[in-house]
């Protein structure tokens, strides 16, 4: 009495146009929002951003264990620097000309010293 297989529901006159009218509005309005976001995407220059570093991931002969790492990697090596990074960039340089000029002179003291010291062989005769 039952058949292997089974008729769809009978169609209602006019319900599939409207059902139809819906579902193509909602496409319309998510293919509006994506076509937004990708402009945007594109403005902001993520879009190159992330085409190049692809292409650099591509292009790599040897490819890395972590394809997440090469892309953030080189993803934060394109990012614009923070200020705050740049001015300790700049007094780090700063302290490290400052110490090389401390041990210099700290070289030159000790050999003006030696001359006014006897040696340490002749402290401990005493």
């Amino acid at each position: 009495m039952c058949s292997a297989a089974q008729s769809p529901p009978a169609p209602v006159p006019g319900a599939s146009y409207a059902a139809a009218a819906v579902t193509m509005a909602h496409y319309k309005a998510a293919d509006s929002k994506r076509e937004q976001f990708r402009r945007y995407l594109e403005k902001s220059g993520v879009l190159d951003t992330l085409t190049k570093v692809l292409v650099a991931l591509y292009e790599e002969p040897e490819k890395p264990n972590s394809a997440l790492d090469f892309l953030k990697h080189h993803l934060g090596a394109a990012t614009p620097e923070n200020p705050e990074i740049e001015l300790l960039r700049l007094e780090l340089a700063e302290m490290k000309e400052k110490y090389e000029a401390i041990v210099e002179e700290n070289k030159k003291l000790k050999t003006k010293l030696a001359q006014y010291e006897p040696p340490q062989e002749e402290k401990r005769a005493e």
